[in-house]
């Protein structure tokens, strides 16, 4: 490929009733930071939405001519509106992203660009939940996509936002796992499955207990149909390795209750030790400490402390609620 020539790609984004999300999503797509990608067109399939989706897309439409809309009159799945794009996709490269979801700003470029090597036949996004874990279902969804990145890393298990070469004209009906379809084709053709972990996307979790079996169940039951019919596994039906990731993870979480446990007992000996101090220039040195004894570490420019710690949060893309700590894993890499 020609060092100056760009890659170019088709966008499609499936939506069902997304006025709450399709706006900002359009934005993002709009506004990609691309370098070696080029997106040459956003279709948006909307399945027979019922609120506002469809005028917030032809807003959309009139901003930028990149932007088309399918509407589907009934809803008839979300394999059914994939195969709608693949009928007027222009490009060779064809990117999928939910309407539920959000994508990094550099997202397309890190899916996109490892198209480069023509041995690629699909690339999948890192997904990352942005419902803080507050309560027990969000902290089940972060440890569960958690250990899917863990999982990914080694054996590619890609969802919500996926890339790959337009190679086939429709997925079957039947089919409802769309992205483990579309990987089973490129496995069977040789071309190779690559997880993209810098290219981020945001979506929200499940935030009840029966959303989360219910979508739980319907993923499942759709990767043993594909394993059946089709005769492919994906990676998180190898039991073994799931266990081995997810015994990691156990470990992983236990040392952090350690280190929890032991900056807990460091913060109480320093407390306790400041006590008696105080205790004794109290009740000894009768000190009362008007004029203060100054901690001249903390005399800083505090609004540059605070812009630093802005830009690492804004750098962090997971985050931990085992640990309880941001890990900035996903800067730019060049």
């Amino acid at each position: 490929m020609d060092q100056k020539e760009k890659i170019r790609c088709s966008v499609c984004i499936t939506a069902y009733n997304e006025e709450a999300n399709i706006g900002k999503l359009l934005d993002a797509m709009i506004e990609q930071h691309l370098h070696e990608v080029e997106i040459t067109e956003i279709v948006v399939v909307a399945s027979a939405c019922t609120d506002n989706t469809v005028p917030i897309v032809r807003e959309f439409m009139a901003k930028d001519p990149r932007i088309k809309l399918i509407e589907q009159e009934k809803r008839l799945g979300k394999t059914a509106a994939i195969n709608e794009f693949l009928k007027v996709a222009q490009e060779d490269i064809c990117v999928l992203e939910s309407g539920d979801t959000l994508p990094h700003e550099s997202a397309v470029e890190h899916l996109v660009r490892m198209f480069k090597d023509p041995k690629v036949g699909m690339t999948g996004a890192h997904k990352v939940p942005v419902n803080t874990p507050d309560h027990l279902v969000s902290l089940f969804t972060y440890l569960r996509l958690q250990l899917e990145h863990e999982l990914s890393l080694d054996i590619p298990r890609l969802g919500e936002m996926i890339a790959f070469r337009k190679v086939f004209d429709q997925i079957p009906p039947d089919v409802a796992m769309d992205e483990a379809f579309v990987e089973a084709i490129m496995v069977k053709r040789g071309m190779e499955v690559r997880y993209a972990p810098d290219a981020v996307v945001y979506n929200t979790g499940p935030t009840t207990i029966g959303d989360f079996v219910r979508q739980r169940r319907r993923n499942h039951a759709g990767h043993l149909y594909l394993k059946h019919k089709y005769g492919y596994k994906v990676s998180s039906l190898r039991k073994r390795k799931v266990a081995w990731i997810a015994t990691k993870q156990v470990a992983r979480a236990v040392w952090g209750v350690v280190q929890l446990i032991y900056v807990l007992g460091m913060l109480a000996v320093l407390e306790g030790w400041a006590r008696f101090l105080g205790w004794y220039d109290f009740a000894i040195k009768k000190e009362r400490h008007v004029v203060w004894d100054m901690a001249w570490s903390q005399k800083t420019d505090v609004a540059s402390e605070k812009e630093r710690a802005k830009e690492m949060v804004a750098d962090a893309d997971i985050i931990d609620p085992v640990a309880s700590v941001t890990v900035a894993s996903h800067k730019t890499q060049g």
